[in-house]
């Protein structure tokens, strides 16, 4: 077992209890296993306050860029067009996946500090009036902003538009109304706030859109039609499928009702990252963005002025005490990221303030002070 703690946006660090679940091997044509998996789904729905037939889920083998791609290119056929809003590397990586598939989009760009502006996205919907889907990204973990899907989903609905929203580091520690906001496809990770590991990413959908996807795919193992269908016949996947994983992951799900569902877990991660900035602010790490658009997730941090240390030294440190920091990901700053789901508690951001002090006094050299 690790010897330290992650305080990444995920994989992050999961109970015993859920580690243990994958020292159990299952075949995957197994009646039990595929009732495993249905019964995941129909959670899934639950947590999402939605159900059948209006909505679906399904399970795509791979990280969450694997489903966020399956519902890109199954969803987005040749003759649609696309406009993805970007303020950071992951709202990026869906122009890659349009680029690589050969799709039709526009891109609305905006600063990592920023949320997007909604009256621009009007006006760029006006301008392209071929526009056929809105895709953007919740939590967008290069700084930690929480962006307003909530009001791009109003914007969609109004024009008519397919809504695909990357909750990928938010669904489970945060509450998405889903119906509410007008998604059409959402989409997470098994390793994020629901707290299980690596192995699958899960697509929340509106059955009407889902249906639509029928022979769009190029990919044949990202078709996300395709894996729907033969999924809701008895819960096999249509090719091999990460057992391990979701077994674990259905023991997350347990866990995080035993916690108090996502409204309990949001409450915790909220006081992680409150605790978080406030310990770090007190010994000179600044707060990269402002707290009225920081997401409870994870936070990006600017090193104090006349720092004289690297990132490197400061991880491996860090690491050997218990705990495992994350690079900075925004490219005009300085920056280091600490992320706070998983299993991570009031007492850990304790030791951690104390153990990063530990290491600013013994760079310092007395040459300067802490703010």
């Amino acid at each position: 077992m690790n010897k330290y703690k992650l305080l990444t946006p995920g994989p992050l660090t999961t109970t015993d209890t859920v580690k243990a679940e994958m020292l159990v091997d299952h075949c995957t044509w197994d009646d039990e296993y595929k009732a495993i998996t249905q019964d995941i789904r129909e959670k899934l729905l639950a947590l999402a306050g939605v159900s059948s037939p209006e909505y679906t889920t399904v399970l795509m083998q791979g990280s969450g860029s694997f489903g966020v791609e399956s519902v890109i290119t199954s969803s987005v056929s040749s003759e649609n067009k696309i406009l993805i809003i970007a303020n950071g590397a992951y709202g990026m990586r869906m122009v890659d996946i349009c680029q690589h598939a050969g799709l039709q989009y526009i891109l609305y760009l905006v600063d990592n500090r920023k949320r997007p502006d909604l009256d621009e996205i009007k006006r760029l919907i006006k301008e392209s009036s071929d526009l056929t889907h809105i895709a953007m990204v919740h939590c967008e973990t290069t700084s930690g902003i929480l962006n307003d899907i909530e009001g791009v989903g109003k914007i969609a609905k109004s024009e008519g538009l397919i809504f695909i929203a990357d909750c990928m580091s938010s669904f489970g520690g945060v509450e998405i109304p889903i119906t509410k906001w007008n998604i059409d496809f959402l989409i997470s990770s098994a390793n994020k706030c629901i707290q299980g590991v690596p192995g699958f990413s899960f697509i929340i959908s509106r059955t009407s859109a889902l249906s639509a996807c029928e022979n769009q795919a190029p990919s044949l193992a990202l078709d996300l039609y395709d894996q729907w269908k033969t999924m809701n016949v008895d819960g096999k996947w249509r090719f091999t499928s990460p057992t391990h994983v979701v077994l674990a992951f259905r023991q997350a799900l347990a866990e995080l009702e035993e916690e108090g569902g996502i409204k309990a877990r949001n409450k915790r991660y909220e006081e992680n990252q409150r605790l978080i900035s406030e310990k770090l602010n007190a010994i000179g790490f600044k707060p990269y963005l402002d707290k009225s658009i920081q997401s409870p997730i994870i936070t990006t941090f600017s090193y104090p002025k006349g720092y004289n240390f690297t990132f490197r030294e400061m991880y491996d440190y860090i690491k050997e005490r218990g705990f495992v920091l994350y690079p900075g990901k925004v490219m005009e700053a300085d920056t280091f990221r600490v992320g706070n789901i998983g299993e991570i508690y009031p007492e850990d951001i304790e030791k951690l303030s104390k153990i990063m002090s530990d290491f600013l006094n013994s760079r310092a050299y007395g040459k300067w002070g802490l703010e």
